[in-house]
């Protein structure tokens, strides 16, 4: 599977190829393409929470440490809880552990978070998913917030330690969390859509991919 890279200045030296996977069987099959540096999304799925998950993937095989940076300019909102994010997986099973740094559609208050982004995980398979809220979530305007078409997202790995990082324009970077974790050393890394309504779609849109 070919990969290409940007340079840490910024100079585009091509894209990044991703293949693409409906996990977890959703009643409406999510779709993917990409053209000059624009990815774009259509998911359908019920979740990625619980005990398994339902989402639109599109990934590479990634093997060791990575820095991996998007810009999300654009996330429809079928539901409250849509959601669109880097995930690193250890299987395309629909209860496979991972990590997932995402965002919602807007900053509603949504359970102890009341900006559009929030990290979350599995740690084994089958097991229940965990969510790492922000420490304040009462604070107006949020810590987190998302703000498209600028809302940046960032997930790093380096071993077992991975951490998450928001920013609002993809060069000033504000630590969300970090969580230390085993995933096999090879994993699927990419980017992670559910619509969260069972009998709609959505669609996000993704540019600026980085993978270092």
């Amino acid at each position: 599977m070919a990969e290409y890279y940007k340079s840490d200045r910024g100079i585009d030296v091509g894209n990044i190829i991703l293949s693409s996977a409906n996990i977890g069987d959703p009643s409406i099959q999510g779709s993917f393409k990409q053209q000059d540096g624009r990815y774009e999304i259509v998911a359908g799925g019920e979740d990625i929470w619980g005990v398994r998950d339902q989402f639109h993937f599109a990934y590479v095989v990634h093997t060791g440490d990575f820095d991996f940076k998007v810009r999300l300019k654009s996330l429809d909102m079928p539901h409250l809880y849509t959601k669109a994010g880097i995930m690193a997986r250890a299987a395309l099973d629909a209860d496979s552990p991972h990590v997932y740094m995402m965002a919602f559609p807007d900053n509603s208050l949504r359970n102890k978070n009341n900006g559009g982004c929030e990290f979350q995980y599995r740690e084994t398979a089958g097991g229940d998913s965990v969510a790492i809220y922000p420490d304040d979530y009462t604070t107006v305007p949020p810590e987190f917030p998302v703000q498209y078409p600028d809302a940046w997202l960032r997930l790093k790995r380096s071993g077992d330690e991975f951490t998450a990082f928001h920013s609002s324009d993809g060069r000033s970077w504000k630590r969300y969390t970090q969580f230390a974790m085993k995933l096999p050393h090879e994993c699927y890394l990419g980017l992670a859509i559910t619509s969260h309504a069972s009998e709609a779609a959505v669609t996000a849109v993704a540019t600026d991919l980085t993978l270092e």
